[in-house]
């Protein structure tokens, strides 16, 4: 039985053995670190089983592949792969929920603080030599600010949202969920149009879907208080982006925090990776790298092996299709 990977290096980072040695009791495995589009039906010819994280397997590479069977994708989220074609087809498809969620959850709060205390600015300007050259015992290059007593406004509270609230909560933090447009109304939720004008931190963990498409556009942005901190760890299409420029330009938000962008990686020129940009220091962009941390990663590796043992002995584990 032949198994496929077709971008393995961003969870194992190099190290393929040491994530994905325990394929190999299962089948001849070939791992590739990265796979370009046109390279995706030739590398996948005579493969049971594919694995894919980004690399898209749309209905017309899974007609070119009559052996394959079962397709793990590395990741939550299923859009790099046509369904309703794997379904016809007979393909199973699984994917890992779950596995980030305490990993995302730090960085959210890694990127709030980045704008509270800004401890990498500060760190820059001692070892630029303005603590030995002030006058005073201390000095700060921005208000500081606590958490404590500070609203904070979530839009999605699924699992990564929820990990969110207890950090929140645990920092004195005022929770509040918010609706989700698209999703069931719960009683519990707040709506944005109540929630926004009242935030001080404002983070996105709802799935992107056409009711959140570029869901925070200038409304959203013009209804959040000048003040207010906005963190996006969620899919880089839940922003307008133009919105936000433009929101910035008119230094609106003290503050934005972004894992993620509409394209990933983005085009050089990217409005909202220029550090020349007159908000520039108003915005703190990662590079996808929430679900990334080592513990992360195991995990991924882990779940992505039992997904296909439990199909390979007539079980149901993360089955989509």
């Amino acid at each position: 039985m032949r198994i496929v990977l077709l971008d393995s290096f961003t969870t194992d980072q190099g190290d393929p053995d040491g994530f994905w040695g325990s394929l190999r009791r299962l089948g001849e495995v070939t791992a590739y670190p990265r796979t370009a589009a046109a390279d995706v039906v030739a590398r996948c010819q005579g493969a049971t089983i594919v694995l894919t994280n980004k690399v898209v397997l749309g209905a017309n590479e899974l007609s070119a592949l009559p052996e394959l069977r079962y397709v793990g994708v590395l990741a939550t989220g299923t859009n790099v792969v046509d369904v309703g074609a794997a379904r016809a087809a007979g393909i199973a498809v699984t994917n890992v929920p779950g596995y980030a969620v305490d990993a995302v959850a730090q960085l959210v709060f890694a990127l709030i603080l980045a704008f509270t205390h800004d401890v990498a600015g500060h760190s820059a300007a001692v070892k630029a030599g303005a603590w030995a050259a002030s006058a005073d015992f201390c000095f700060f290059l921005q208000p500081l600010t606590e958490l404590a007593g500070k609203n904070l406004v979530l839009v999605g509270s699924g699992m990564i949202g929820g990990a969110v609230a207890r950090i929140g909560e645990a920092f004195g933090m005022q929770v509040v969920r918010a609706a989700v447009p698209g999703s069931p109304t719960r009683s519990a939720r707040v709506t944005l149009e109540a929630a926004l004008p009242a935030a001080d931190v404002v983070s996105l963990h709802c799935p992107l879907t056409e009711d959140t498409r570029a869901l925070v556009d200038a409304r959203f942005l013009s209804a959040m208080k000048p003040t207010a901190i906005l963190i996006n760890t969620g899919r880089g299409g839940l922003l307008d982006e133009a919105a936000l420029v433009a929101a910035l330009a008119a230094g609106r938000l003290r503050g934005v925090g972004l894992d993620v962008l509409s394209a990933e990686p983005p085009p050089a020129d990217h409005a909202l990776t220029n550090p020349a940009a007159p908000w520039a220091a108003r915005l703190v962009v990662t590079p996808h790298l929430g679900w990334g941390t080592g513990e992360a990663r195991r995990r991924l590796a882990g779940v992505v092996l039992e997904n296909l043992v439990a199909w390979l002995g007539g079980r149901s584990q993360n089955r989509v299709v």
